[in-house]
């Protein structure tokens, strides 16, 4: 018999991989990480109409952000800007950070594009040294931007990365 080939497959973590800006063109992988994980907090509306027995409810928005931990390594970009929004104090938007989360394991993929999201975030550190074995790094990335869908592109087998937006359909 022979194999299918719509056999559902598990995908790795990490098959999502993310970049941050670090410089005007720079799109830099964010590694070095022991969590990075999305969280969209839906906002919710509910409401049970008099005439009907079960409460509704909707999304009417989301509150997406991304924890983060790190363990602190010397000559990484994104470390570093990480590290000196936490360490100085920054605010404001100066403690924005744009981020692309690729997913390498989606139909279209190829070796050196793949379909991805960037979005804006503002930093929320949390702490930093709670480990006796490294340096390490919390927080949380809070959306700052609406979702901006692209393709993602590398010419460094996915060490950093070019965006170009998805054009909007036509009407």
């Amino acid at each position: 018999m022979a194999e299918t080939t719509n056999k559902p497959k598990l995908v790795g973590r990490h098959k999502r991989i993310a970049f941050m800006k670090t410089d005007e063109t720079t799109y830099t992988r964010m590694t070095g990480f022991t969590s990075l994980g999305d969280s969209k907090e839906a906002k919710e509306y509910s409401r049970q109409y008099v005439d009907e027995q079960t409460e509704r409810t909707d999304v009417v928005g989301y509150a997406a952000g991304i924890g983060y931990e790190f363990d602190r390594h010397t000559n990484t970009p994104v470390h570093t800007k990480l590290a000196t929004i936490a360490d100085d104090e920054v605010v404001g938007t100066d403690a924005q950070v744009e981020i692309v989360v690729v997913d390498l394991f989606e139909s279209g993929a190829t070796d050196t594009t793949a379909p991805a999201r960037l979005r804006t975030y503002s930093v929320i550190p949390d702490s930093s040294g709670d480990s006796t074995d490294a340096l390490t790094y919390s927080g949380d990335l809070k959306a700052a931007s609406e979702i901006t869908k692209g393709t993602a592109t590398t010419t460094d087998e996915w060490q950093t990365v070019t965006f170009a937006k998805t054009p909007a359909a036509s009407a």
